[in-house]
């Protein structure tokens, strides 16, 4: 039975799904954005009823040409409103790709980035903002958990 109270005014919050992606030297993934400072996982907002972890791999895509399956989620950070919207962001473990990997970032005026790099872990403080750098090293510590549809292991 649905409580139509529980559906007349859902609460707003927006998903964001990033993905932490390491070549074998540990290095790890950041796009540039031009609309902030400071670069940052790869990822976006959710779809409405989009899996998290499809978000996560479509975003992926459009930002690096990058096509991984996802399956395990490294840190969660909840991100109270305040010039945006409340905002859940998931990051999703990426894995290691190999050196060799070709990195494909649309221009800029279609995608909103300056583009894409792998950066040392030790560099990650002088190019992220603190918020993002605590996501990245949360992530980094590499305590995994499954993301899960209705109780079944996402696929």
């Amino acid at each position: 039975m649905r409580d139509p109270r529980l559906l007349a005014k859902p609460p707003v919050c927006r998903l964001g799904c990033l993905v932490l992606v390491r070549n074998p030297r540990g290095d790890v993934l950041l796009v540039d954005p031009d609309y902030m400072d400071g670069l940052i996982l790869p990822g976006g907002a959710a779809k409405p009823n989009e899996p998290p972890h499809l978000a996560a791999a479509r975003n992926l895509h459009v930002e690096t040409g990058l096509n991984l399956r996802l399956a395990d989620v490294l840190a969660v950070d909840f991100t109270p409103a305040d010039r945006y919207l409340e905002r859940l962001n998931l990051v999703f473990d990426g894995g290691t790709v190999r050196d060799d990997t070709h990195l494909t970032v649309p221009p800029r005026h279609r995608s909103g980035l300056f583009g894409a790099r792998f950066v040392p872990a030790h560099e990650l403080p002088d190019v992220m903002a603190p918020s993002q750098l605590a996501r990245v090293s949360e992530a980094l510590a590499g305590r995994a958990l499954p993301v899960l549809l209705h109780g079944q292991r996402a696929t």
